[in-house]
């Protein structure tokens, strides 16, 4: 394999050339850089990153766990993840946690050992003492749509979308359709994101002088099958809810699979939205109305954040967003708040006043 000496012996310059030039320094000329690039490219001279890593202390690589690869919402995250940090000169690897505590205390102390720079989360729920261990050893972290209270109250910065005002949104479109009887599908109980979910459905049902019955609320996991009981237990009421409202898009799925098999139309006999959009959402039969994150900008502000904390040690002022207040009961410096938006479609029946 052709070693530094050789690129800079083929295009004629130094060997500190030729690491100036791997690097990115300035000060460089056009025809020397356009030499050893082809140099490179001619030798197929591929750098020792252990040896960098172990001179400059960085290995250039971020980790990002996420909690569901199945799930689309989290693909299309990590996809906007990778393209952001391979701008800025990173790669990252990726673990999956499946919604599951162990596995992803799993990845992160995995992730650690392979020394890592930056470590990206979307928690799972539940007390995760690998967080803990990583947010006291130091290393910069950054959460990403979901969140542990804990550590944000002790300066880990989190990158989320706001979907409280989509919600209510939502509940006033369904109004608007002559739809009272409202259910609701939740996530995992700690779960940071269907808490809040779940607060602003009750809250704008409030607002319509609407009851939510505790019949009417489903205990989900963000997983199909979880959908496909809470509509199960829905559907064999005296009285079952006119709307389902399930607060992640797989329990959306799994409600419209169970509804086939108990013979239901949507939104015939009964309307059904979701949080978190997705591609699938749009070749659905009726196509779901959903409340869409913007997932691809909340993966790129993630990065931005932590590569902030990596290379300047503190969060920099975001461009756009909101940002967060810094108090002992609020949010951490550097985190951004972004909007989600409801997106309409048949699966409620037809309003052409709120349809995008």
């Amino acid at each position: 394999m052709a070693g530094i000496k050789d690129v800079a012996a083929h295009a004629g310059v130094s060997v500190a050339t030729v690491s100036r030039v791997l690097n990115g320094h300035s000060g460089v000329r056009a025809d020397t850089r356009t030499r050893v690039l082809s140099a490179v490219d001619e030798l197929r001279y591929r750098p020792n990153t252990l040896a960098r890593s172990l001179r400059t202390d960085q290995t250039r690589t971020l980790g990002l766990v996420i909690s569901d690869v199945l799930n689309p919402f989290f693909t299309e995250l990590a996809r906007a993840v990778e393209d952001a940090a391979r701008s800025r000169g990173y790669s990252v690897i990726i673990g999956n946690a499946d919604e599951q505590l162990t596995l992803q205390d799993h990845h992160v102390r995995t992730l650690l050992d392979r020394r890592i720079d930056g470590l990206l989360v979307s928690p799972a729920d539940g007390d995760s003492l690998a967080l803990r261990e990583a947010a006291a050893s130091g290393i910069p972290m950054v959460f990403v749509d979901r969140w542990v209270d804990g550590l944000v109250r002790q300066g880990v910065p989190v990158v989320r979308a706001d979907g409280r005002a989509a919600v209510r949104e939502l509940v006033a479109h369904l109004y608007r359709l002559g739809l009272r009887r409202l259910a609701i599908i939740t996530g995992p109980v700690a779960s940071t994101t269907s808490n809040e979910r779940v607060h602003a459905f009750r809250s704008a049902l409030r607002e319509y002088g609407l009851p939510l019955p505790e019949a009417y609320i489903g205990q989900g996991d963000f997983q199909t099958a979880s959908g496909r009981r809470a509509a199960s237990d829905f559907f064999s009421l005296p009285e079952p809810p006119e709307a389902v409202f399930a607060t992640d898009n797989l329990m959306a799925l799994g409600v419209m699979e169970q509804l086939r098999v108990m013979g239901l139309r949507v939104p015939g006999d009964v309307a059904l939205a979701a949080f978190d959009d997705i591609p699938w959402f749009l070749h659905t039969d009726p196509p779901i109305t959903a409340i869409a994150q913007p997932t691809q900008e909340l993966g790129h502000r993630a990065v931005a954040a932590l590569t902030d904390l990596m290379e300047w040690g503190h969060p920099r002022s975001p461009s756009g967003g909101t940002p967060l207040p810094t108090d002992s009961g609020g949010w951490s410096a550097g985190s951004v708040t972004l909007s989600a938006h409801l997106i309409a479609r048949r699966s409620c029946g037809e309003d052409e006043r709120i349809r995008r």
